[in-house]
């Protein structure tokens, strides 16, 4: 369930206008450069990936071996953001997604495939045959959750808590509720259930704590207690579980209250991610740091190579680029708002806002309004948006 509340993690055309509809480039030689590549795994990291494409290569109809496989590769394109593993997990088990009834296990591996690349109805409706064949099953329900959150279908992912809570654990299941009270106007009711769950677990899996503290932080942050939510960051990070979500959510708290000196030590070493170069970059410009320029071409660079590829990925992230680092408002609110179609996570709406703010096209926010007001979400820096927005639009 954590990781796919990690924009992971995302990408879309608009640094190269229809590239999505031209036709497919041609290398003039072999040694024309398309695309660098931003990821270089570690020695350890390398090492299990080797051993486990190799016993892939040694018996390749094998199931399980194929699954192991594209589990690591899901794995870390989820941690480190780098969605070039999502391809390499497909190729793993096409030879059982391309069968007419794939297993039940395929079929959960590849919704989560294609949530990450914004598939979300896809992967429901592979989520929904693999329950069909195997309702017992708690990852489904976590997932299923997690997607209809991101879509804002807080009632259809409180649904799936339900399914989840008599096969998951007791923090698990609170996790999954306290997230969607969070999201719907019960901000102080979802920090103190979560708080009280994770100290009742202190042998919980690191990773499911470091989702914990994360989300207990920007609860806090709700609350208006930067103090607590610093705690919270400060207890996930010190876990040691590489992770790209709370790096970037730390660093934008730490942007938000002028400490941009911080972020850059925090992210010196994670420019091969698109979402934490970004904030790096953020953070040079804020500080006056001459790398500053050197990364705004190096995201303008991904950019435009994920146009070219067709990527619907990291809309947010590039709308934010277009408004905080190019100036560009107008290609700023477009791509805030295509994906606000694609998904409605807080995140998704603060930036549309944000952006229609500073385009002065006050009515392109009014799905994010829309929003704010039925869900009831409580969030200062939200609120004070639509008060700016509405005294806008007077």
């Amino acid at each position: 369930m954590r990781r796919l509340l990690i924009p992971v993690f995302t990408l879309v055309c608009a640094l190269v206008p229809g590239a999505a509809q031209a036709a497919p480039y041609t290398p003039q030689s072999d040694a024309e450069v398309l695309e660098r590549l931003p990821f270089k795994a570690s020695a350890a990291e390398g090492k299990a990936l080797r051993q486990l494409r190799r016993a892939l290569a040694e018996q390749p109809q094998n199931l399980e071996r194929a699954l192991a496989l594209a589990r690591r590769y899901f794995d870390l394109a989820s941690a480190e953001g780098d969605p070039r593993y999502v391809g390499y997990a497909e190729a793993a088990i096409r030879p059982w997604t391309s069968a007419a009834e794939p297993p039940a296990d395929v079929l959960i591996l590849r919704a989560l495939l294609r949530q990450y690349r914004h598939e979300f109805d896809a992967a429901l409706s592979d989520l929904a045959q693999a329950a069909a064949r195997d309702p017992a099953n708690a990852e489904i329900w976590s997932w299923r959750s997690a997607i209809l959150l991101v879509q804002a279908d807080y009632a259809g992912a409180r649904a799936a808590c339900a399914r989840l809570a008599p096969l998951a654990s007791a923090l698990l299941a609170t996790s999954c509720n306290a997230i969607i009270d969070e999201r719907s106007g019960k901000a102080g009711q979802a920090y103190a259930a979560l708080s009280s769950a994770l100290a009742r677990r202190p042998d919980a899996d690191p990773e499911l704590k470091l989702w914990i503290e994360t989300r207990l932080a920007e609860t806090a942050l709700q609350l208006g207690r930067d103090a607590l939510a610093e705690r919270h960051f400060k207890a996930g990070l010190a876990l040691g579980v590489t992770d790209g979500y709370i790096l970037g959510a730390y660093a934008d708290y730490l942007l938000e209250r002028k400490r941009a000196a911080e972020v850059v030590p925090l992210l010196r070493d994670w420019a091969r991610s698109d979402i934490l170069l970004l904030r790096l970059a953020l953070a040079e410009r804020a500080a006056g740091l001459p790398g500053a320029a050197a990364h705004v071409a190096m995201l303008k660079e991904r950019f435009a190579a994920s146009a070219l590829r067709g990527d619907q990925l990291h809309q947010q992230e590039e709308a934010r680029f277009h408004l905080y680092l190019l100036g560009d408002a107008p290609v700023a609110l477009r791509l805030a708002a295509e994906n606000y179609r694609l998904q409605r996570e807080p995140r998704d709406a603060r930036i549309l806002m944000e952006a229609a703010l500073a385009a002065q096209d006050y009515a392109a926010a009014q799905p994010a309004l829309d929003w704010l007001r039925a869900s009831g979400y409580q969030d200062p820096a939200y609120a004070k948006l639509a008060q700016q927005l509405q005294a806008g639009a007077r």
